[in-house]
């Protein structure tokens, strides 16, 4: 007698049903023009699946399985489905590049049931893994000087809460954005741990701490980098993310091994803070008429030098945002890639992606205009210089003290002197100087030793119909609530340009001194960057004291060449 199995049927027909439903998927997918995924065939990444929480992928039908820095490939049911399309939209406001992908309901759950895993990490590893960005949000509403910033952190550094050491780097990520901080140093000394913000380009002391609590913050960095807990005795460096306002900001951190404990350094890439327009930049009316000019040619090599925190990648971000436009392809090599610019494609270096092999791969790329993050070596000096002489309008950086030092240093990185005039067309040296604050300056007679060092910057001045009537007073910081009681608040930059012509190009052939090229660039009628500070000076924008800590205001040269 023959034994029907019903179990084997229906396992035969539910296999017949999932197979129909992944074509229907398939078909669909053909019909939109959009990639067809079956993820049951692929790994979900966790990090990709988080970005989207579970009940908003439930009920919009989607899920983001794999993510590569900034590109994230999200699974969907349709790709007309309004709550769909709304639910990656937020993913792209907070600077990811959605790839969308066709996937049926089958698929789909198998990725949802991903969350459990998820959901088992952060239940498992609370306080430990995350920092919760709401804490950070409310902290950051509560937070507005360094005395309520050090009163919160005191109090929970003395809590016998479980979660104390995350509630303390809530409250030190929270205090460094409401200050506007730019890193945040802790630093082992003998007895205690120095904690110190770097405010508008200067440390300053916060509060320290003990060494277990220490041992505990620094250990849950490490974690939260992604670094190893048992290396003490070698420099690291990693990376993590917070969102606040939906706005993500990538947190770069430093670990290294001092004669006490391990340093370390967070650097805070802020979005918003580097996001400027050129009108934002602080130059004067003619260089912004010199950079407008330069920067619509078809070729060239342009450079902006100066040394690290200057400033220099928010200069050249505000040059590819006013040369952006449909029809230009941009490609940037960037390390790390500070912000996520609309219509340009960014690429970050990594070990086997080097500014020099990454350079020659973007010219393979047709662009119109390339930004390399920084000219280090020989081998990306050449080829910057190439690409600028075969067409490609090129943006880059160089460490050198001043504008006239590009070129000795393009030189020693072997770069033929013959060829640099018809490839470089723009090189500029810029400083960051602060900005007092408007609620608690103070004026002051320039008198004495002060009116000695201005005296010669300004008695030969190019364009003197730009110096402020006001020739006798100057401003110098106090100190107030709104500015912390550092008198400063904000920074804005000081330049001086020299641009390549016949008299630059003969100078560069025939010496490297950089007297002999500021010399061949006066006729250029263009200010020296102390110059530049010595009107914001009179403008009462920063103070002499400022600009002097930033620039050496009786440097032979420059007072020679001025002269």
């Amino acid at each position: 007698m023959t034994q029907f199995d019903e179990s084997k049927r229906d396992e035969r027909l539910e296999e017949l049903r999932r197979i129909e439903e992944e074509q229907l998927a398939e078909m669909l997918a053909a019909k939109y023009n959009v990639e067809y995924v079956d993820l049951t065939r692929k790994s979900i990444e966790t990090d990709a699946l988080r970005l989207i929480p579970e009940e908003r992928a439930r009920m919009t039908e989607v899920a983001a399985f794999h993510k590569v820095n900034k590109r994230i490939m999200v699974a969907m049911r349709s790709p007309e489905r309004a709550d769909s399309l709304k639910a990656l939209e937020e993913l792209e406001r907070l600077g990811y590049t959605t790839k969308h992908f066709i996937a049926s309901k089958a698929s789909l759950e198998h990725a949802w049931e991903r969350y459990k895993d998820l959901s088992f990490a952060t239940e498992s590893e609370a306080g430990i893994l995350t920092l919760s960005n709401e804490t950070i949000q409310k902290t950051l509403e509560q937070v507005h000087t360094l005395n309520e910033l050090r009163d919160m952190i005191v109090d929970n550094a003395s809590s016998k809460d479980t979660h104390r050491v995350s509630r303390i780097l809530e409250i030190m990520m929270a205090g460094a954005l409401s200050l506007g901080a730019s890193d945040v140093h802790l630093e082992p000394e003998e007895t205690q741990v120095r904690m110190r913000y770097r405010l508008d380009g200067v440390l300053v002391e916060t509060l320290t701490f003990d060494y277990p609590t220490y041992s505990l913050i620094a250990a849950r960095l490490k974690l939260l980098s992604g670094l190893k807990l048992n290396i003490k005795n070698a420099a690291q460096d990693g990376r993590f993310s917070i969102v606040v306002n939906e706005r993500e900001m990538e947190i770069r951190t430093s670990v290294l091994p001092s004669n006490a404990a391990e340093t370390i350094v967070m650097r805070i890439l802020d979005p918003k803070t580097i996001a400027l327009p050129m009108d934002a930049l602080g130059f004067d009316t003619y260089l912004m008429d010199i950079f407008k000019k330069e920067i619509q040619k078809p070729n060239g090599l342009i450079l902006n030098t100066g040394p690290t925190g200057s400033g220099k990648t928010t200069t050249l971000y505000a040059f590819l945002r006013q040369v952006s436009e449909p029809g230009i392809k941009i490609i940037t090599i960037e390390d790390p890639i500070e912000y996520h610019l609309p219509g340009i494609v960014q690429t970050q270096v990594s070990r086997d992606y080097t500014f020099a092999s990454g350079l020659r791969s973007t010219l393979r790329q047709d662009p119109d205009i390339i930004m390399v993050g920084e000219i280090r070596d020989a081998e990306v000096a050449a080829t910057a210089v190439h690409a600028a002489l075969t067409g490609h309008l090129v943006f880059s950086t160089l460490h050198t003290n001043d504008a006239a030092g590009t070129f000795p240093r393009l030189l020693d990185m072997g770069v033929n002197a013959d060829i640099m005039g018809a490839a470089v067309t723009v090189a500029m040296a810029q400083r960051l100087v602060r900005k007092l604050c408007p609620h608690c300056r103070e004026a002051k007679p320039i008198m004495g030793d002060d009116a000695k060092t201005l005296a010669p910057l300004l008695a030969t001045i190019p364009h003197p119909e730009g110096l402020p009537e006001n020739r006798d007073t100057m401003w110098v910081a106090k100190g107030c609530d709104k500015c912390g009681g550092l008198g400063y608040k904000g920074r804005l930059g000081v330049v001086e340009v020299i641009l390549m012509d016949k008299d630059i190009e003969g100078a560069v052939r025939t010496s490297a001194s950089e007297r002999v090229i500021w010399h061949a660039a006066r006729h250029q009628n263009i200010r020296r960057m102390a110059q530049d500070g010595a009107i914001k000076v009179l403008q009462g924008i920063t103070s002499l004291d400022e600009l002097g800590r930033i620039v050496d205001l009786r440097d032979e040269v420059l007072l020679e060449t001025i002269a």
